[in-house]
């Protein structure tokens, strides 16, 4: 589990720790090959109704984000705050996460993480440190977590629908 106030430090401690365990981005036409070719498993880490509408063949879900659930003084507060900015569905931390994954994939699994942005780790004038998205926080979560084989999706499944690379969807 990590807390929020952890995400302020993610972005200047991600960058060595991923250079350290050799977490590389790759691009989406990359990804399908290795997918297809060495075994790699997609992890798509949004929501599960985005999941769902579309998302690459063979893909497993786990969200690193879920939906506000609990209903306590605190919950109620966030909900508040995250209305008071026009988002009626504000989301926090999937608890869950780290234990989902573990019971689907191995630590020595080959795991591409994606999610709908992306994300980078390339540095720029605005943001030196890269910028921040689910996918890129769902693998420093790994790395953190002893997965040795972790790779991020550049560009996001954006990336992947934009290039019109196979998807699938499920029905409800």
């Amino acid at each position: 589990m990590f807390l929020s106030d952890d995400l302020i430090f993610l972005a200047p401690l991600s960058h060595p720790l991923f250079i350290f365990h050799k977490v590389r981005s790759v691009e989406v036409k990359e990804a399908l090959r290795l997918q297809k070719e060495n075994n790699f498993v997609i992890l798509d880490v949004r929501p599960e109704a985005e999941y769902k509408e579309s998302h690459p063949p063979g893909a497993i879900n786990v969200q690193v984000y879920r939906l506000i659930k609990e209903w306590t003084a605190w919950d109620i507060a966030r909900r508040a705050a995250f209305a008071f900015f026009g988002i009626f569905s504000g989301t926090e931390e999937n608890p869950e996460f780290l234990q989902s994954v573990e019971s689907k994939l191995d630590k020595d699994a080959k795991i591409i993480v994606a999610c709908t942005s992306g994300g980078t780790m390339r540095p720029s004038q605005n943001l030196p440190e890269g910028q921040q998205s689910r996918s890129l926080i769902a693998a420093y979560l790994l790395v953190l977590n002893g997965y040795k084989n972790v790779f991020h999706l550049d560009g996001g499944l954006y990336a992947w629908f934009k290039e019109g690379l196979p998807t699938v969807s499920e029905d409800e």
